[in-house]
């Protein structure tokens, strides 16, 4: 299901033209009182490599279940709106979905900032919210339900994977923010706990576009790999600079987040293949499941459609599935209902596995994929099913303190 990189950027550009915000998908009335649901994801801007397909999947998910004929008998009204990478336009766009929109339920939110600059609105104001992006985790929070990946599923068996693949002696370049700085700290944690030795972490703000002065280091320190967690678009000069420097034949390169914004797409083979990542999702999964669904995400979109390389626009899939499932079980878009449905365990199976909401977290078991990067998609290398939530489950029980708001930074012993 590759697409060469002329269709991929074709398809960005045709994705751009028709995701303004705020943009009000509406289809054929199921009832005379439709259920409103709000996206807000990053058509434009700096993130936009990772909104726009989470856009395209959020609303192919919204299509699918009107089609099937809405929930609860209604019709699925979706309304998509751009914060163009702005954190104050998160927060006005939040308090838009809380109180003029009347949302039963916000997907959104792309880094951890714009995560928690949604999460305590939206509480406020008692309005469901999914954050559907793999991240750090440690988020405790009722209201909120977090359905990406976390570093106890992706990183703690990716290190120990590389490290017998490669060597023991690691560099890590990771962005400047929660993501960033905490992964840094399990990537260290999980490469010393198998014997291994960080030469050095270097953070780059996600603006930052000029890796030499880095490079060069690494050069220096001749580690026997490279880790990244580095995030969106400014950060994919990284890769381009590392392999003009003549790097990448002389040190591999693992990472937690490189596919995730379909940067493979964006470099050519020579610049990107060998790359070896974690997600809870590619395109190559090879199921029933996936292949049904691509299908028909292609026939619906045709040229459009944009390449899901990495799990946020699938998990954007996912956790609108979840919540309709809570919704289903609890007869209702009660907001408390909802949650209690959610909170018995609900599952669905899809294209990535089976993901199964974990009651005492908010957060999800799944499946996890190591792959590498080969001519501008993914060679699935290994599959990890049902991988729970530890890191978070080991500082949030919302079962025993269900009234707890906030993201712990779980204590990483390094």
């Amino acid at each position: 299901m590759s697409l060469s990189r002329r269709n991929a950027l074709r398809s960005v550009a045709a994705a751009s033209a028709t995701l303004a915000a705020p943009a009000i998908f509406r289809h054929a009335a199921l009832g005379a009182d439709p259920i409103t649901v709000v996206g807000i994801h990053d058509a434009s801007g700096g993130l936009d490599i990772y909104g726009q397909p989470m856009i395209a999947c959020l609303d192919f998910a919204v299509d699918e279940v009107n089609a099937g004929g809405g929930l609860l008998g209604r019709e699925i009204k979706l309304i998509n709106y751009d914060p163009q990478s702005n954190i104050q336009l998160y927060t006005q766009f939040a308090t838009q979905a809380a109180t003029s929109d009347h949302a039963a339920v916000v997907h959104g939110g792309i880094t951890s900032a714009s995560r928690e600059a949604i999460r305590p609105i939206l509480r406020r104001y008692k309005t469901l919210y999914f954050y559907n992006t793999q991240y750090e985790g440690g988020v405790c929070d009722r209201n909120c339900f977090c359905t990406g990946s976390t570093p106890a599923q992706n990183v703690e068996s990716l290190v120990p994977y590389i490290m017998k693949k490669w060597g023991k002696k690691v560099y890590i370049v990771a962005a400047d923010y929660n993501y960033g700085q905490i992964t840094s700290k399990w990537l260290t944690k999980y490469t010393r706990d198998g014997g291994g030795d960080v030469v050095a972490v270097d953070f780059f703000p996600l603006n930052v576009t000029d890796f030499g002065p880095t490079i060069q280091k690494i050069q220096q320190a001749k580690p026997d790999m490279v880790i990244s967690a580095l995030v969106g678009g400014a950060h994919v000069s990284f890769y381009r600079q590392w392999a003009a420097a003549g790097m990448k034949s002389r040190i591999p390169m693992a990472s937690t987040t490189f596919g995730g914004g379909n940067e493979s797409l964006l470099l050519s083979p020579e610049e990107g293949d060998g790359i070896v990542v974690a997600f809870s999702y590619f395109q190559e999964v090879d199921n029933p499941a996936n292949k049904a669904f691509l299908e028909k995400f292609h026939a619906k979109l045709g040229a459009k459609a944009p390449y899901l390389g990495g799990e946020l626009a699938m998990r954007t899939y996912t956790g609108f599935n979840l919540w309709a499932a809570g919704v289903r079980k609890a007869g209702s878009i009660d907001r408390m209902k909802v949650i209690e449905a959610l909170e018995t365990g609900i599952g669905v199976d899809g294209p990535p596995g089976r993901t199964v909401l974990d009651g005492k977290t908010n957060h999800v078991s799944l499946d996890v994929y190591f792959a590498e990067v080969q001519n501008h998609g993914f060679k699935i290398l290994e599959h990890f099913a049902n991988r729970p939530p530890a890191d978070t489950a080991s500082v949030c029980d919302l079962a025993a303190h269900p009234n707890t708001d906030k993201q712990f930074v779980v204590d990483v012993k390094i």
